[in-house]
């Protein structure tokens, strides 16, 4: 079985036979066979089942031939070992029965202890090591999303309870940064050594914040975290939504690749980081439900963007829909392969 290596290659900046693609939710509700799944089981019980966890994030790479594979888990599943009481609500998301108010609530969390509090998630990982010929992309939430979940006590609008927090009370929100970005970096080494061969941070919140409090409440928290990755041998990846903002503060972070979400074209994101990473994106997700030739047309003004320099992951700029038809992107993944690797040997 040969070991297909073009999205390690690219987040390195290195050269490919043609460019590597895959999606965000590439395992989920838009596949028949993960519905069967999860009539038997809930999301939280899958991640407690290796084989079944494993089978799932599988699955879309067989199917749509991808060029790498992310763990089937969710953000939310270390910080149920540390100690807080969530529980993943279908079609709403996370919700905390003891959200943090407090410092004493800060230092009740327990410290990650990944192989004795995630056995399954680390074996389910070997078993992918084993299994696939594409990178296993492993992840963790960042920080501020994270953070947001636990005070708001589940998904919210406008943060104000997590931007209290910050403002009137930085102590424990400082507690809180450093407590969780150890976490991160814990949790990221252990599936590293359990056989991930990169590393996203999602941040799926954090566009809510203006720059100057992202590098105030924020930056540090994630400079220490990509700091201690460096030198783990899998490359890292950064991803949020609603960042074009936060851009110009990204590009002093030691991270390999920044994920772009569709709302900043590929050409305007890299004249605000620079040509020291790899790009990744950014399809907007909605696209997908579009007929094929507005499809084609808006992939190929990405491909052509993010090909104008070495270093680019075709993705979406966020997760796919439950809508979108395997079909489809099948027929985007094929696209991509066909028009890139024909561009390259030009």
């Amino acid at each position: 079985m040969t070991f297909n290596d073009n999205f390690l290659r690219a987040c390195r900046k290195e050269p490919v036979d043609h460019v590597p693609v895959w999606y965000m939710r590439q395992a989920g509700r838009y596949q028949p066979e993960y519905r069967k799944v999860r009539e038997k089981y809930s999301l939280m019980e899958i991640c407690e089942l290796p084989e079944v966890c494993a089978e799932v994030t599988l699955l879309p790479v067989r199917q749509l031939n991808t060029d790498a594979a992310i763990l089937f888990s969710d953000i939310m599943i270390p910080v149920k070992a540390m100690g807080i009481d969530v529980d993943i609500k279908g079609g709403y998301g996370p919700v905390i029965a003891n959200p943090i108010k407090e410092a004493a609530d800060v230092q009740r969390l327990r410290d990650l202890d990944p192989e004795a509090d995630l056995p399954k998630t680390m074996d389910t990982i070997r078993i992918l090591h084993r299994e696939l010929n594409v990178p296993l992309i492993g992840f963790a939430g960042a920080p501020f999303t994270l953070a947001s979940y636990m005070i708001e006590g589940g998904p919210s609008k406008n943060y104000y309870k997590t931007k209290q927090m910050m403002y009137a009370a930085p102590e424990v929100w400082n507690a809180l940064m450093d407590k969780l970005g150890d976490m991160i970096i814990t949790y990221m080494k252990a599936q590293v050594k359990a056989g991930a061969q990169a590393v996203q941070i999602f941040d799926s919140w954090i566009g809510s914040l203006s720059p100057s409090d992202y590098r105030r409440y924020v930056f540090p928290t994630m400079k220490k975290i990509f700091e201690a990755l460096k030198g783990i041998g899998a490359p890292t990846i950064y991803f949020g939504i609603n960042t074009g903002e936060l851009l110009s503060v990204w590009k002093e972070l030691p991270v390999d690749v920044i994920g772009v979400d569709w709302r900043v074209p590929l050409d305007s994101a890299r004249a605000r980081v620079g040509s020291d990473f790899a790009l990744q994106g950014n399809l907007d997700p909605a696209l997908l439900l579009a007929p094929w030739d507005v499809i084609e047309r808006n992939a190929k003004e990405i491909l052509d963007m993010g090909m104008a320099q070495p270093g680019y992951i075709f993705n979406l700029g966020h997760g796919v829909f439950p809508e979108v038809k395997g079909e489809t992107l099948q027929k985007l993944t094929e696209f991509v392969h066909q028009y890139s690797s024909s561009k390259l040997k030009r």
